[in-house]
């Protein structure tokens, strides 16, 4: 049996697998838990990050506005499923001031490493690339410098030091919707100069996974686990309708993290319930967050749905695990 290395959350969100179920993960039976109307202004709110923080939960979420601009909030709830989110966007210090100049925020990741919280997030800076910040208290938020150049999305932290050094997954890109993308790792000895780029994954070209054959990209925070780190990421597929975005795991080597152990062939999860296939961008299923207790096994993942409401989904280490080797490439 795989193991989770990290800490015991006991009141994490969890629901058990539905008898008969045969799925390696399974949608909560009251998804989706966050409707688009979470705030006066919201059009959506998907692709969004969650942390356990002083017996509840805080959360940091992708909230489009009804004029369509894109920016992060701050949620609280006590439960991991009811939340309360702030009606003004995160104000951001410390910065330079020419990298504090919002252009545009979206798909925000939460880790807390050492002893503070760090969001990566795309930010607008003459295209996107990766924004980074800290908070001890959800109360401040310091901004740093952005980690890469334009064109770069999908900035996750694995969440401890790996050989003396801080490491974040990215997908370089351009400044589209981009119709191609592999997962980088990246090192930095301070959070601000980073490089040593090291090639993790690719799409699959050939008919073996064509769900993964447009572009793939880091999901939430990898967990540790006896087995290597436990990576969920998102992977694409261009159709005669557009994109469908699918949902893989991987399992990576703990000291080299950018080689894969073990990749999936088959997906985990795609987009099959209404509020997943119907929306402002219909057929995604797109993961950032998961909440894992390492007393259980248990992992809950957050995801958004359509590029329209969040959902929340259930799994363990195991059956993550089992069906990445099961099915690997």
């Amino acid at each position: 049996m795989a193991r989770i290395i990290g800490a015991a959350l006991p009141n994490m969100p969890w629901q058990e697998k539905p008898a008969g179920e045969k799925e390696p993960i399974w949608r909560f039976d009251q998804n989706p838990i966050i409707n688009r109307f979470g705030t006066r202004r919201s059009n959506s709110i998907f692709n969004s990050a969650v942390v356990p923080f002083e017996g509840g939960f805080k959360g940091v979420f992708r909230c489009d506005s009804r004029s369509i601009s894109m920016d992060i909030f701050l949620g609280h709830s006590e439960d991991g499923l009811h939340w309360r989110i702030e009606e003004e966007p995160i104000v951001f210090t410390g910065a330079d001031g020419e990298v504090l100049r919002k252009e545009f925020r979206y798909d925000p990741r939460v880790c807390f490493l050492e002893d503070r919280y760090y969001i990566t997030w795309c930010n607008g800076y003459h295209g996107p690339t990766i924004g980074v910040a800290w908070t001890q208290d959800f109360k401040t938020f310091t901004q740093l410098e952005n980690a890469f150049l334009p064109f770069n999305r999908n900035g996750v932290l694995f969440p401890r030091k790996i050989g003396g050094m801080y490491m974040m997954m990215s997908r370089p890109s351009d400044n589209g919707h981009t119709p191609f993308g592999d997962i980088f790792v990246s090192q930095s000895p301070d959070m601000e100069f980073w490089g040593r780029h090291r090639h993790m994954m690719g799409t699959i070209k050939d008919n073996s996974s064509a769900w993964q054959s447009t572009k793939v990209g880091p999901g939430p925070v990898p967990i540790e686990t006896d087995e290597g780190w436990l990576l969920i990421y998102h992977g694409v597929l261009t159709t005669c309708n557009g994109y469908v975005y699918r949902i893989g795991c991987a399992l990576l080597d703990l000291e080299q993290p950018w080689k894969v152990l073990y990749r999936s062939a088959d997906y985990l999860m795609a987009p099959w319930e209404p509020y997943e296939c119907v929306g402002d961008v219909p057929n995604v299923v797109f993961p950032c967050a998961t909440l894992a207790d390492a007393a259980t096994g248990r992992i809950a993942m957050y995801y958004g749905c359509a590029d329209t409401v969040t959902g929340l989904a259930f799994t363990t280490v195991d059956e993550l695990v089992n069906f990445c080797k099961a099915h690997a490439l």
